[in-house]
């Protein structure tokens, strides 16, 4: 024994401490759900129009789209992710419930994990009691709507309160946010695990609002994942509304009644879409859902009043089923609208067009948070490339073996084993020893070995040394210049039909190592083609639609000419850049393998698509055989069950055409 101290004394935190706290009462003449379902909560008079206050809702700060600042960040990376940001084909319904699968390093699983939160600071200024119940409440409610079991939920607070003095009411705020919690736990039968809290919130005579922001987690089957984009014109639009006593508190036990109701009709496969009404009212949650394809919506003014659409009802449903599921359902749904595809948004005689929606929608945090950088949007034509012979492996082997080499800041290397081994191969990955001369050495000799024992060297994604320096590949292109990693390299090219793949930062090496365009380990010349800074100057994140432009590639075997894929981009520097002379050049060659293009499948410079502004949309190339292939999109980062809310064929079966090279 270390020490010996009871459990008495680690309760008191090592001294007994009190204080007097006093729980003020919120007025019921300011109820804060009715206050806030006026038009005046939005700035607007009374005699304001449906549409007005729709572009209101959408364009508040506690509504609008983050975009520009949620592709900031790797969505893909572990090839895990279940439900991308953004859904629908034009990627702009929000999910509402982080979800993605159980990492496991081998083997399959369904099992995925789901986390959402909710808190509303306005709703906690006014009663620390209320905000906390429905912070709890609605992060419940959106994994709720997401389609997983609320019986399994485990809760966790973060806490930020102003600092504390001597006035009993300022420590009154955080005992009524707990009680509010504690109250919450026990209705909904859900215990909470840890947590974080902090009393320091105050500047002089500023304090941050009483803040108790609840995070849910759960588990559940990606088969059992409920996505947030409408999906069909026709279908219908309902409401699972939850019942509140005199106190503006939920009844606890229709709450769970009505979501396990829910629960069952998603497990039924009935449930086609659903969101939880959150800030913004049911305006909020039918025009997210509505946004992602476009589609258009006609809400029912029988039903909802004006004030019913902006009423922030914490812990209702909206969900989207198939007219002929309704007598099927389960739980105590309100028909209030149905899907349309004239691309508007309708109550009664008001009207606004989908497309001027989304523009407020992402308008206001644009300047803030970019997704455009205003490139020139002009007309890419520049046709399929049929090669009459492909390139075929002359030395077959059975199970072909891979080098994945590995630097400091690479992030993909397991993916991209895991692709490979899926379809097939063997896979080595070596780890650079850069920690001293010694190490650096040893390493030196250990990929030379592992080149002459392979068919297949592939450079994998992420952020080598850090892109440093002066610009991302070139740490990978420096260790490869090595002569002797080098000459054994250009023997598994040239000697033994070996195939080169590249993917994100690979790609950047692969092009300043000189291996493409020119096939050969060489110094780039001035005029050489590049992968530059993203002309929107930031990191981006998201689904993009790439088309196979070219069948010269053994890589793209298996791949249909002229098909489109939707592949994970995660990257800074993908911007292909090429002077007119060698951009002809690579079109005439079959070198350019893929290009960016929009829905229709023609290439575009539209930003939307063409997410780095890259030249002729050019997305991968190859060198001159085909046998060593370059490209931005993480083909690496999938498996069954993932990116469920986006649209079109995933696999382009890059990995499966290069183990067949051998076979």
């Amino acid at each position: 024994t270390i020490v010996d101290l009871s459990r008495a004394f680690l309760d008191t935190n090592g001294a007994h401490q009190e204080t007097t706290a006093v729980v003020e009462v919120p007025a019921k003449e300011n109820d804060y759900f009715e206050e806030t379902a006026k038009a005046s909560a939005y700035g607007l008079n009374s005699t304001a129009d449906v549409a007005s206050l729709w572009k209101a809702v959408l364009g508040d700060l506690n509504v609008c789209s983050q975009k520009g600042l949620v592709e900031m960040f790797d969505s893909t990376i572990g090839a895990g992710t279940v439900t991308m940001p953004y859904g629908g084909k034009y990627q702009l319904s929000p999910i509402q419930t982080m979800t993605a699968r159980l990492p496991i390093e081998k083997g399959n699983t369904d099992t995925v994990t789901m986390m959402s939160y909710g808190y509303d600071p306005y709703l906690s200024s006014w009663s620390p009691y209320h905000g906390a119940i429905y912070a709890v409440l609605h992060s419940v409610a959106k994994i709720a709507a997401a389609g997983g079991d609320v019986s399994k939920i485990r809760l966790t607070f973060q806490e930020y309160f102003e600092r504390m003095t001597e006035d009993p009411t300022r420590w009154g705020k955080p005992l009524a946010a707990l009680l509010g919690s504690y109250s919450a736990q026990i209705g909904l039968g859900l215990p909470s695990i840890g947590g974080k809290d902090s009393m320091s919130g105050s500047f002089n005579e500023i304090d941050v609002p009483p803040t108790l922001c609840s995070f849910a987690v759960d588990i559940n089957s990606y088969l059992d994942i409920v996505t947030t984009e409408f999906k069909k014109a026709g279908n219908l639009i309902l409401k699972l509304d939850i019942n509140k006593d005199e106190y503006l508190v939920p009844d606890y036990n229709d709450v769970l009644t009505k979501y396990a109701a829910l629960r069952k009709d998603v497990e039924a496969d009935l449930v086609d879409t659903s969101f939880a009404v959150g800030f913004g009212g049911i305006i909020e949650a039918v025009s997210k859902m509505a946004f992602g394809n476009k589609l258009g919506v006609k809400l029912d003014n029988r039903v909802l009043s004006e004030e019913d659409l902006i009423r922030r009802d914490y812990g209702s449903i909206i969900i989207e089923i198939d007219p002929e599921n309704l007598d099927k359902l389960s739980a105590p749904y309100t028909v209030i609208g149905e899907v349309t595809d004239d691309g508007y948004f309708t109550y009664g005689s008001s009207k606004l067009s989908v497309d001027e929606a989304v523009a407020v929608w992402t308008g206001k945090l644009e300047k803030v948070f970019p997704t455009r950088s205003n490139v020139e949007d002009k007309k890419i034509d520049t046709g399929l490339y049929e090669a009459k012979n492909i390139v075929v492996a002359k030395n077959k082997v059975a199970k072909p073996h891979v080098f994945i080499p590995v630097f400091p800041g690479t992030n993909c290397e397991y993916d991209s084993a895991h692709a490979f081994e899926r379809a097939g191969a063997e896979v080595t990955t070596i780890v650079l020893n850069n920690m001293d001369a010694e190490g650096i050495r040893a390493s030196v000799d250990a990929f030379t070995k592992a080149i002459s024992e392979s068919q297949i060297v592939m450079f994998p994604g992420g952020f080598s040394a850090g892109d440093e320096p002066d610009g991302s590949g070139k740490f990978i292109a420096t260790a490869f210049r090595n002569q002797k990693i080098a000459d054994e390299l250009m023997k598994l090219i040239n000697e033994r039909d070996g195939l080169v793949l590249g993917i994100c930062n690979g790609f950047q090496a692969l092009m300043k190592l000189g291996l493409l365009p020119y096939g050969e380990v060489r110094a780039q010349g001035e005029d050489s083609p590049t992968l530059a800074r993203n002309s929107i100057g930031r990191h981006q994140s998201k689904m993009a639609y790439t088309k196979v432009v070219s069948n010269k590639s053994p890589w793209l075997r298996k791949a249909e000419l002229g098909g489109v894929y939707s592949i994970a981009m995660s990257h800074g520097e993908g911007r292909f850049v090429a002077n007119d002379e060698w951009l002809r050049k690579l079109f005439e060659n079959g070198q350019v393998a893929t290009q960016y293009v929009d829905l229709e499948g023609n290439p575009t410079m539209d930003e939307d698509y063409n997410i780095n502004a890259s030249y002729m949309a050019i997305e991968g190339i190859t060198d001159a055989t085909g046998r060593i292939l370059g490209k931005m999109g993480h083909s690496e980062r999938r498996r069954t069950g993932d990116y469920i809310n986006i649209y079109g064929e995933k696999d382009q079966q890059i990995f499966e055409s290069g183990v067949e090279y051998f076979k």
